[in-house]
């Protein structure tokens, strides 16, 4: 799906505790448990409507195939990643990927997130890529800023799209041009 022979450089982190090295690279098969650990932990009713549950490593790979992530590899454990797929099959549509990311709580508010999208961002213009976009619950406030902060942009909002803990909960469509 995407040019695998761009090798990502590592990045190098060091900042309140955080491992002397990150290195960012395509998720690998041998990521899956890793990964699916992180989903468990982190996608619940606050950040997510629905929380996602694996039903097996192979359920999990057949969505979230090797390549279609980038992961934070702390010294050998995987502390986060961020998911991307195009929106559509449509080749007029190529120039578009939506995101997730999820970082380990363990290692969440020590820069891994901001440097996991700014290490997209690198990545997928080198794909020709223009446009990244993804969705935040409005009930998500913590989500939201740190997406402002990392550049994305409010450009719609489906109004009470989601009725999730007895209340009606706005569904958030962010984008940043890279």
């Amino acid at each position: 799906m995407y040019n695998k022979e761009y090798e990502l450089q590592k990045w190098k982190g060091n900042k309140r505790g955080m491992a002397d090295s990150i290195e960012i690279r395509l998720s690998e098969m041998r990521d899956a448990s890793a990964l699916m650990e992180i989903d468990s932990l982190v996608w619940n009713m606050s950040t997510t409507p629905a929380p996602i549950r694996w039903n097996s490593r192979e359920q999990y790979l057949q969505k979230c195939p090797p390549g279609n992530q980038l992961v934070a590899d702390i010294n050998g454990t995987i502390g986060g990643y961020i998911g991307f797929e195009y929106p559509t099959t449509l080749p007029c549509h190529r120039h578009v990927l939506d995101i997730n990311i999820a970082v380990h709580p363990d290692y969440q508010r020590q820069g891994i997130g901001g440097q996991l999208i700014e290490a997209l961002k690198v990545w997928a213009a080198r794909q020709g890529v223009r446009k990244l976009s993804l969705r935040v619950l409005a009930t998500n406030p913590g989500a939201i800023e740190f997406y402002r902060s990392c550049g994305f942009t409010e450009q719609g909002r489906l109004i009470q799209e989601f009725y999730l803990n007895e209340q009606y909960v706005d569904d958030i469509l962010m984008y940043c041009m890279i």
